[in-house]
């Protein structure tokens, strides 16, 4: 494989489809995703061998692949619209020089695929200046973005998430025992004080929540010291860092005498090994059944394609591509006041709405998606539990 085929198909689809906007439809949008196509070259030259592709790149380019697969599908309905993909990791050229680009100066769209904080602001600043949306579809989402009403989050922040999991344990285990395991951290912090701050300020009973901080090198007996043999154990993972997570699920499962429900962080959605024997519940924007009949035929065709399983950053990059595309040829520049419209529903709903760090919401720092689906997980069998 070349570099140098990559980059013609590219440059080709964006040829192809840029036929279409002499219509005056014609819409225009630029993807980026993190792809690390300099990882894979030495100059010309495919250097990672015909082996699996290293673990990083898979996200970027499972996203990618379901936006090409949502532009396949939107060249067969012969939508105007014309594509650029970026590549967030380029060496050569990075997001900045990207921006300065005479292409990138009349899109009407952005549509991000983000793995580093440090890469939102400058897209985000350049979409506030040119007065157009920057749709963030992956997490991280929060780039200490304000007063920018373009810069739209599909996956809420953390504390959405952490407000979401609160409800959930205040609705659904009002008076059992709740023990809030955690590392140190600003963000164990955060999860911690949003727990605490919604506990004190309840209308109903505050739950009963113990906190038990543990280092990343904890032990079984540890964790199960704190629960009880004798009674269903609730207990919520006060972090985002995968490898406590996982590790927090094989102990409480590593001893059958517990019986326990683990209450996850968002990440929870992309470990496979998570759950373990052990009931599971987490929150997700993202709720892919894969039993429709578009879910079906998106699997097929990655299979056909690419020999493989689709994952649900496929989904999440057409989804983003196929729906925000149809809106935008639809709407134009009334799309920020459509972006919760029902149609068209592809797998998920959305339901976008403004926030502010202000308590008097004098600004708005950016629009924010505030529907989230429980997901419960136990023995590989998954359903959405509101």
């Amino acid at each position: 494989m070349q570099r140098g085929r990559i980059f013609s198909v590219l440059v080709f689809l964006f040829v192809a489809l840029g036929q279409l906007q002499a219509q005056s439809r014609a819409v225009k949008i630029a993807v980026f995703a993190p792809l690390y196509i300099d990882s894979a070259f030495s100059g010309e030259t495919y250097k990672l061998g015909r082996n699996n592709l290293p673990r990083y790149m898979l996200p970027g380019l499972d996203f990618y692949n379901g936006v090409m697969l949502a532009v396949d599908s939107l060249q067969s309905e012969k939508a105007p619209v014309g594509v650029m993909i970026y590549d967030t990791k380029s060496v050569s050229y990075g997001i900045e020089s990207v921006l300065s680009q005479p292409a990138m100066q009349d899109v009407q769209l952005i549509i991000a695929s983000f793995n580093s904080r440090a890469e939102i602001k400058p897209l985000a600043d350049f979409a506030k200046e040119k007065n157009i949306l920057l749709l963030s579809a992956t997490y991280p989402n929060d780039g200490g973005i304000s007063n920018n009403p373009g810069f739209v989050m599909l996956n809420p922040t953390l504390g959405g998430h952490i407000e979401a999991v609160y409800r959930f344990l205040h609705r659904s285990y009002p008076l059992e025992n709740i023990t809030l395991f955690r590392r140190k951290g600003i963000i164990e912090d955060q999860v911690f004080s949003t727990i605490a701050n919604m506990n004190k300020r309840t209308p109903g009973v505050p739950l009963k929540i113990k906190t038990v901080e543990l280092t990343d090198s904890f032990t079984a007996k540890e964790v199960t010291d704190h629960l009880d043999s004798t009674r269903r154990n609730i207990v919520v993972c006060g972090t985002l860092n995968e490898t406590f997570g996982i590790n927090l699920s094989k102990a409480i499962g590593s001893n059958k005498a517990y019986k326990a429900i683990a209450v996850g962080m968002p990440t929870w959605d992309a470990l496979r090994d998570i759950s373990n024997g052990l009931e599971i519940v987490y929150t997700t924007p993202y709720n892919f059944t894969r039993q429709d009949k578009l879910s079906i035929r998106i699997i097929d065709l990655y299979r056909l394609k690419y020999a493989g399983r689709a994952s649900d950053m496929v989904f999440k990059g057409y989804e983003t591509m196929y729906r925000y595309t149809k809106l935008l040829l639809k709407y134009g520049k009334d799309l920020p006041m459509h972006l919760s419209d029902k149609e068209p529903r592809l797998f998920n709903d959305f339901d976008i709405q403004a926030t502010s760090v202000n308590k008097d919401y004098s600004t708005t720092d950016y629009l924010e998606n505030k529907k989230l689906y429980l997901i419960r997980k136990l023995d590989g069998k998954v359903k959405s539990v509101n």
